[in-house]
């Protein structure tokens, strides 16, 4: 009997690795962010001390743990990786802490989720490298203190405003990754083409850029589905009609747009006139979510131009109407 992968994703997750830039020259895009690291960093690395603590926020995909490792690399090449909601407890925590060595890098991936209560053995140990230990209970409880080595802390959120300000404070940088325009976007795909040693013409080139949202790790996601519909259908190229093809199998529009977020715009236009709307009671609507409707939809949509956020609550604007193919509201009237 054959074996089967008992992780689906693994070898999506094999491949991303594949792809992910290990030199400043490979990472394209975020020039801004770029220049700001290596000027921090070669200041560190002349004053031969650890780096400031960063924070990099952002839109999922866009390359904050990408940057982390980078970072890592550049600060001699040792990184030791966790999650907030791995942090359960102020002994994980202090577990990773004692563990690290001199210049080592931390990387905290989804830092807005990080227990209030870790919070609080974290900020001693980003100011003043201590780690402060409660050994025992009631009356006989007392602190301990111990010494922490150099090391450099990088948090990657895309919720930045759940941060709390004793947090974010503590940071020496905060770098904020925006979407990539669509030129920045092809040469990624480009790249990962040749990566993966895949032939894609020109307009599928164009084609996949556009459906990408401005996001390397759809870009990369896209080019892999159009190369197993190449695959299997054609011959092995990638050209424009199996990139449609891919997008019309996937649900994806020529801008990018899945299902949900087509629904997300449907409810707004047709269940509350356009708007505005308030977020509880979009997500109820939608049965999804705030968190996710803020975090994954909006944004793109924004960048778009299809919506907007105002204090009486969302609206959706004309280029949605004409992007849905529907009659906006002054030429219902």
């Amino acid at each position: 009997m054959p074996k089967t992968n008992p992780n689906p994703n693994s070898e999506d997750r094999a491949i991303d690795l594949t792809l992910r830039p290990e030199h400043w020259d490979d990472y394209v895009g975020q020039e801004k962010i770029k220049n700001s690291l290596k000027v921090i960093l070669a200041a560190a690395k002349k004053r031969k001390e650890a780096s400031d603590h960063l924070l990099f926020s952002g839109p999922a995909g866009l390359g904050k743990t990408t940057l982390a490792y980078l970072v890592a690399r550049e600060l001699g090449g040792l990184i030791k990786t966790t999650s907030g909601p791995a942090l359960e407890k102020s002994g994980d925590l202090a577990a990773v802490l004692t563990n690290l060595t001199p210049g080592e890098v931390l990387f905290i991936d989804e830092a807005h989720r990080i227990n209030p209560m870790i919070e609080e053995v974290l900020y001693p140990a980003m100011e003043a490298r201590k780690l402060h230990l409660v050994v025992g209970k009631g009356p006989s409880a007392r602190t301990l203190s111990l010494d922490l080595p150099p090391f450099t802390l990088i948090a990657a959120t895309t919720r930045e405003n759940l941060l709390s300000q004793p947090l974010r404070s503590r940071f020496g940088a905060t770098l904020r990754l925006n979407f990539y325009d669509a030129d920045d976007i092809t040469k990624i795909i480009r790249r990962s083409a040749k990566i993966l040693n895949v032939e894609v013409s020109s307009d599928a080139i164009g084609l996949l850029s556009s459906a990408s949202r401005g996001t390397p790790r759809i870009a990369n996601r896209l080019l892999r589905r159009a190369r197993d519909f190449a695959e299997v259908h054609g011959q092995g190229v990638i050209d424009e009609a199996a990139v449609r093809s891919t997008l019309e199998m996937l649900e994806v529009d020529e801008a990018g747009l899945e299902p949900q977020d087509r629904k997300l715009l449907l409810t707004i236009i047709e269940k509350f006139n356009g708007g505005p709307v308030g977020i509880n009671t979009l997500a109820a609507a939608l049965s999804e979510d705030r968190g996710a409707i803020e975090d994954i939809y909006e944004p793109y949509l924004m960048m778009l131009g299809f919506l907007q956020r105002s204090p009486s609550g969302r609206i959706a604007l004309p280029a949605a109407y004409r992007h849905l193919k529907i009659k906006g509201k002054d030429e219902l009237l």
